[in-house]
């Protein structure tokens, strides 16, 4: 059976926080490459109501409404075995190198807080082994604001943090995905592009990529002379498409939430009080407005704390 790996993030737009790139690999049928229909006996999409299920999506409609985190959580905890760990714990095993001493820089950063937040619901992988689905946390990688800066100023664009974070996230297709299984990629169009194959060349180096389709609508290619077959698509919406990359899009987001639930923590310390923030543009201005006073007394600057796009 092929590997479907699903890549996404959370965090892009906004201007405090880490920005956040997920990819998560699935062992389905051929029959089935999206898995929706595989999964079906345990999990349920957002537009179902049957809540005897669990619920896996886009991360952005998993996340609506109240408990929201919690629920991205139950997810994550009873499919990719996010349970009896730290967050510190947890990137030293999936994330890219590099990404844990960044985030080692970064005031906030606790890796001693225990993950899961709540409780976690049965752990399904037994249960989805026994019908042939593996399911695992592929790789992922933070970008914390001063990182986020270095690479703006550097490049002139944050376009080129999404490029970056997927090369890293690509290459570990060689370094973690196990056996000689074909291996087809999908994942969100980067930032409106349509033309990727210099960046999957950087990634696949001891590989060849052959454009097959570069379109507004989809842009696909293969890579030969890896030992295995290996395909990336990047289409726009790719979340509601399949279980692989609906669970990385939720796995950028709860990373970003675990994250942001630090930040808000670490500065509400130093001003009581202060009202938490997610980070967006307009809020993230008001947050930042609030804690600037305290920049010089910390010797934080500015590309410290914020981020520059």
């Amino acid at each position: 059976m092929p590997w479907v790996v699903g890549i996404d993030e959370a965090g892009y737009g906004p201007i405090l926080g880490p920005l956040v790139q997920a990819a998560v690999a699935v062992k389905l049928p051929d029959a089935d490459p999206a898995g929706w229909d595989t999964l079906r006996p345990w999990v349920r999409r957002h537009a179902e109501k049957d809540k005897s299920r669990l619920l896996v999506d886009d991360s952005k409609l998993v996340h609506s409404g109240p408990h929201g985190v919690q629920k991205l959580e139950a997810g994550l905890a009873a499919l990719l075995g996010l349970r009896g760990t730290t967050f510190g714990d947890w990137l030293d095993t999936h994330a890219v190198p590099h990404v844990v001493e960044d985030l080692h820089g970064e005031a906030w950063f606790d890796p001693a807080e225990a993950l899961p937040l709540h409780p976690a619901p049965p752990d399904l992988r037994p249960a989805l082994a026994e019908a042939g689905v593996e399911l695992f946390v592929l790789a992922v990688k933070l970008v914390p604001a001063p990182s986020f800066n270095r690479v703006v100023a550097a490049s002139g664009t944050k376009a080129t943090l999404l490029g970056i974070g997927l090369t890293g996230l690509l290459s570990a297709i060689r370094q973690r995905l196990p056996g000689h299984d074909p291996v087809s990629v999908l994942c969100d169009k980067q930032g409106g592009r349509n033309f990727y194959g210099p960046l999957l060349q950087g990634a696949f180096n001891q590989g060849w990529v052959v454009s097959e389709v570069e379109s507004a609508a989809e842009s696909r290619y293969r890579v030969e002379s890896l030992g295995r077959d290996v395909r990336v698509s990047f289409r726009p919406r790719a979340d509601g498409e399949s279980v692989a990359v609906a669970l990385a899009s939720m796995t950028a987001k709860y990373l970003r939430e675990v994250s942001m639930r630090q930040f808000n923590r670490h500065w509400q310390t130093h001003l009581p009080g202060l009202k938490s923030t997610a980070g967006y543009p307009v809020d993230g201005a008001r947050f930042y407005a609030e804690i600037a006073p305290l920049l010089g007394g910390l010797n934080l600057s500015e590309d410290a704390v914020r981020r520059s796009r």
